[in-house]
């Protein structure tokens, strides 16, 4: 069978591209050169947004079975509150942060990807690719030292921060590394009040984050002071030290026992300044790395994903032209930019060291953080739910107020309503009235459109949703010329060719 598009990386990022893109009827193949998925719990939380656009393929399900919901995050300083962010008002089907280990999640995802009939090939290693105007060819070593040579129209490189593709691209990872050691500890805490919420201690000493997996299980990360220039990596720290760092910043008899897993690293702050070269995409970390302030690394991109897997479908499956792959960067750049920002500045305000200036921090923290809408905003950002893309060269028409969506604005999701349309093409959504609609407008675009309207957002107006929920076009009740015109600009109308040919006889 001939394969679209060649996936490598099967982490979360390769695992939702391949699932996407599967589920759109597109055949993929997915590489990795690791023997098995990663038994380590690296990134920890998937948030709102993350699991509303994972519903869309069915899989948000058995990830929230598998996982611990965490519905708020305290804010303290030398045991003072500072704020509490309540995640179960955030206005989403999924109103918390969804802790689960990233092995946990590769096998979830993994499964469903199975019952797509798409497996993992391991210990297969992408060694080199050459790209041309109407394909790339690659060269795949096994783990038997044999190599095979595979023909697709498309590569997306999920390979991660050390990316072969970025590598042989010449992409410049531009940014720098964070001269700060940090610890991260997995392990069993006992005497640790049980609660749904994660914990941000800041202390005169450092800061302390603690995240509930399961039972009396932990993740703990800390800072553990500054490093020298061109300095060995951080080792890995003892129970003992983690212990240490837990009596001094969250003292009342807090134990650690049984870890899972001890790590140390140093903050990378890198993106790439564009996500395509040609036939060629790169998405999650081959494309940018930050923080893990917040956890929004793998959230990221699963995102990059969901975004470049319906457009790309729509092109190889000979339904959309080739011209909406060029939004992919132009939208997912910029949300990665604005990722290094946030975590960037959540990073330097919790490692801020001298009495006067963690005073400061504190009191102007406080302050900002009493405030409800700013307390909404902070709990928004964080569930990713505020991710829009307002700049998008795939938006048309203009807010129309009524507190309903503006173009580039993640599209309201209300209850009962089916977040996708059944079918294996991706289909944009037109939230509507029906009068005075064309009569022929939904066969028209039937590859493309749904066969249904739905209910419009306010009766003044209409919506075009796309197929990952955000808003395409927004504009005024009636205007069924904008909703023709936006559609004939993305689309190889196929059925509309058929209706011309046909009345001409």
């Amino acid at each position: 069978m001939q394969t679209d598009v060649l996936i490598v990386g099967a982490g979360p990022v390769g695992l939702v591209m391949a699932i996407e893109l599967a589920r759109y009827g597109v055949a993929v193949r997915i590489i990795d050169k690791a023997p098995e998925r990663t038994d380590k719990s690296k990134a920890l939380v998937i948030w709102s947004r993350s699991l509303e656009l994972l519903e869309r393929s069915g899989c948000s399900a058995a990830l929230v079975d598998a996982g611990y919901k965490v519905t708020s995050v305290n804010i303290t300083a030398d045991k003072k509150p500072i704020a509490h962010l309540a995640l179960d008002k955030v206005p989403t089907a999924y109103p918390y942060g969804l802790m689960l280990p990233q092995n946990e999640t590769e096998r979830v995802l993994d499964e469903f990807l199975n019952t797509l009939g798409v497996k993992i090939e391991r210990t297969v290693e992408l060694t080199h690719f050459t790209s041309s105007a109407d394909s790339v060819v690659s060269t795949l070593r096994h783990a038997d030292g044999s190599e095979e040579t595979v023909e697709t129209s498309w590569l997306i490189g999920c390979d991660g921060a050390h990316s072969t593709i970025r590598h042989q691209l010449g992409m410049e990872f531009k940014g720098d590394t964070l001269l700060i050691d940090w610890v991260i500890a997995d392990i069993h805490l006992e005497g640790f009040p049980r609660t749904p919420e994660i914990n941000i201690a800041w202390h005169s000493d450092g800061v302390l984050v603690t995240f509930p997996i399961a039972e009396d299980r932990y993740r703990i990360i800390a800072d553990a002071g500054t490093a020298a220039e061109a300095s060995a990596p951080p080792a890995p720290p003892t129970l003992e030290q983690v212990q240490a760092i837990l009596d001094k910043r969250f003292p009342g008899g807090v134990r650690a026992s049984n870890p899972i897993w001890l790590s140390a690293f140093r903050i990378n702050e890198r993106k790439i300044a564009e996500y395509r070269s040609g036939r060629v995409f790169l998405a999650g970390d081959a494309a940018h790395v930050h923080s893990p302030a917040g956890g929004q690394g793998m959230n990221t991109g699963m995102q990059d994903a969901c975004n470049l897997a319906w457009k790309l479908a729509l092109v190889v499956r000979g339904v959309g032209v080739e011209s909406l792959l060029e939004s992919y960067s132009a939208e997912r750049s910029p949300i990665a930019e604005q990722v290094l920002k946030v975590t960037g500045r959540v990073t330097d305000m919790a490692t801020l060291t001298g009495g006067m200036a963690q005073s400061l921090r504190n009191h102007v923290a406080s302050l900002l953080l009493g405030l409800s809408p700013v307390r909404k905003l902070a709990a928004d950002i964080t569930s990713e739910i505020s991710i829009g893309y307002p700049n998008s060269p795939l938006n048309a028409g203009h807010g129309l107020g009524h507190d309903t969506p503006a173009p580039g604005d993640r599209a309201p999701i209300r209850k009962n309503e089916p977040t996708t349309s059944a079918g294996n093409t991706p289909r944009f959504a037109l939230f509507a009235k029906a009068d005075g609609i064309p009569s022929d407008l939904l066969l028209r675009y039937a590859n493309i459109l749904e066969p249904t309207l739905r209910e419009p957002f306010h009766p003044s107006g209409l919506w075009l949703v796309r197929p990952d929920g955000y808003t395409a076009l927004a504009a005024k009740r009636g205007d069924w010329n904008a909703v023709t015109e936006y559609l004939d600009n993305i689309s190889v109308n196929r059925t509309r060719d058929l209706l011309s040919a046909s009345s001409s006889a």
